[in-house]
């Protein structure tokens, strides 16, 4: 029997054979088992000799060495070592993140409901939510070409709802977007329900008057060391800064959150005070978008980023927030006024039927007035006398002397709410607002859009019964000059040399004791001269 016959008959082919295909010989065979043997993979890094052998192999014919036999382990090595790697290795497996990546994941939670969310039935009755229809207020800006890109304010409107979720809030608007020169800021305006913003306050209150104490018992120490010294004390006292006015009041009447991107925890903004809107009225810088970040100006601003984002906001607010004539009324139940004081509380006018969006674009602007209060140049929205006396005042006149009383300053005096904007100032012949319809093609179906002047950015839209305000800019006013900062105080002047002020050198032992012999030379002469005078009024007698 030949072999060929005995391998027909004593072996068996690894493969099943189908018919009509020829059998596999034994050479094939054992190709097969060697190459599958060969693509075993190692249990330890994954790679098989078939493959790491054809990779080898490569290099070889691509590079062609001389003496390969000689450098085939150092070409398997370097082969090896290029495919390796490793979970630890930081350099080759741990990219950075992109900040596009990084703010993706970060808003990816706005899109995820939170714990035990998804399981709660919708309640049948509608309930009031303090969160507004943002998507309705981006569709009527969106007309007038104004605002942000539906994708932002989606993201917005849930940083909002995040925003109502975690503070008792009783009313929420979105105010604007501030531009910086490194990141944004997304403004929003809320109002708390009564009683729990006192809560919170109290809390920062308690970390206050802590760090108050600190520095108190710091202080009483260097005046314990400042009363031994008997150094004479001045008289002069600076002026008194106006106070800022409490929450719920006047500039502070409204509170503010901020954050840089949607999605990023919101901050709460601190109150304003009267000396930094003064500041920022003699300034003019543009936002970082770092809270914390220092004003560096001239004149020196109180307070950092914050202080000043916040002092802009008031600023901006007062000149730019406005209404149709009649969609708010004074309360007619609340007592009159008494004069001199304006009124600082309104409702809404439930029988505003609206105006036209023709009369709403009328160049008179007689149908929009202002709904938030006026900043006076004091810095606050109700005037502050300076000259008024307060208990520790009285205590101080009883210890010293009488002065005169300073002279009574006039009250500073604003235009009241509710004021037609027809009686703002003109900007060098300009008005300060441009009245538009959102469109001239289709007249019918447009809206009237107010653009300000007077701070670039801030915008208006009012159709039938429904209105609204935002700002998007860097928060700048317009200025009709180029701006130039205020310049520094001159060098104070020498004083003026003279006899009372000019010093001589001090008198040698000699001259002391001649100027002592003078003076009692002197003094023994004048006695002289007195009992001469005592003898001849005797003998005249």
């Amino acid at each position: 029997m030949s072999s060929t016959q005995q391998t027909e008959v004593g072996s068996k082919p690894s493969t099943p054979q189908t018919e009509g295909s020829a059998p596999i010989s034994t050479k094939e065979n054992e190709f097969i088992k060697a190459k599958s043997y060969l693509l075993t993979a190692s249990t330890n890094t994954g790679i098989n000799l078939y493959d790491h052998l054809s990779r080898v192999l490569t290099r070889v014919l691509d590079e062609r060495p001389d003496n390969v036999a000689d450098v085939i382990e150092d070409i398997s090595k370097d082969t090896k070592r290029s495919k390796f790697t490793s979970d630890t290795d930081t350099v080759q497996d741990k990219l950075d993140k992109s900040t596009e990546v990084a703010l993706a994941q970060l808003q990816k939670k706005l899109f995820s409901k939170g714990e035990g969310e998804e399981d709660e039935a919708q309640p049948d009755e509608e309930v009031e939510t303090p969160l507004p229809n943002l998507m309705e207020l981006c569709f009527y800006f969106e007309q007038a070409a104004i605002g942000l890109n539906r994708e932002e304010v989606i993201r917005v409107w849930l940083a909002l709802k995040n925003l109502v979720d975690n503070h008792p809030l009783q009313h929420v608007r979105f105010w604007g977007k501030v531009l910086g020169t490194e990141q944004n800021y997304y403004v929003a305006e809320v109002e708390y329900r009564e009683g729990d913003e006192e809560e919170e306050e109290e809390e920062e209150e308690e970390q206050n008057e802590e760090d108050s104490t600190e520095k108190d018992e710091a202080d009483e120490g260097e005046e314990e060391e400042t009363e031994e010294d008997d150094f004479p004390k001045p008289e002069f006292k600076a002026p008194a800064s106006p106070p800022k006015e409490d929450n719920r009041t006047g500039v502070n009447k409204k509170t503010y959150f901020v954050c840089n991107e949607p999605g990023k925890p919101w901050i709460k903004l601190p109150a304003v005070t009267p000396t930094q809107i003064s500041g920022a009225r003699k300034i003019k810088k543009f936002f970082t978008g770092r809270l914390d970040a220092p004003v560096v100006c001239y004149p020196p601003f109180v307070g950092n980023e914050s202080n000043y984002l916040r002092a802009q906001i008031a600023r901006i607010s007062a000149g730019t927030h406005i209404s149709p004539l009649g969609f708010y009324q004074f309360d007619e139940e609340e007592e009159e006024e008494e004069e001199g004081e304006a009124r600082d509380h309104f409702v809404e006018n439930l029988d505003f039927e609206g105006i036209s969006v023709r009369d709403l674009v009328d160049p008179l602007l007689t149908n929009w007035v202002h709904h938030v209060q006026h900043i006076l140049p004091q810095g606050r929205c109700t005037w502050w006398n300076p000259v008024q006396k307060s208990e520790d005042d009285y205590e101080d006149e009883d210890e010293e002397e009488e002065r005169e009383e300073p002279d009574e300053p006039e009250p500073e005096v604003g235009p009241p709410l509710l004021t037609p904007i027809a009686e703002d100032d003109e900007i060098g012949g300009m008005s300060p607002w441009t009245p538009k319809l959102s469109s001239n093609l289709i007249p019918q179906y447009s809206i009237s859009v107010m653009h300000s002047n007077l701070w670039p950015g801030a915008h208006a839209f009012a159709i039938e019964k429904k209105f609204e305000n935002i700002y998007i800019g860097y928060g700048h006013k317009y200025a009709q000059d180029t701006y130039s900062p205020v310049p520094p105080p001159p060098v104070q002047e020498e004083f003026p040399s003279g006899p009372e002020i000019t010093e001589y050198e001090d008198p040698t032992p000699e001259e002391e004791a001649a100027l002592r012999a003078a003076q009692q030379e002197a003094a023994e002469a004048a006695e002289e001269m007195e009992d001469a005078e005592e003898e001849e009024d005797e003998e005249d007698n």
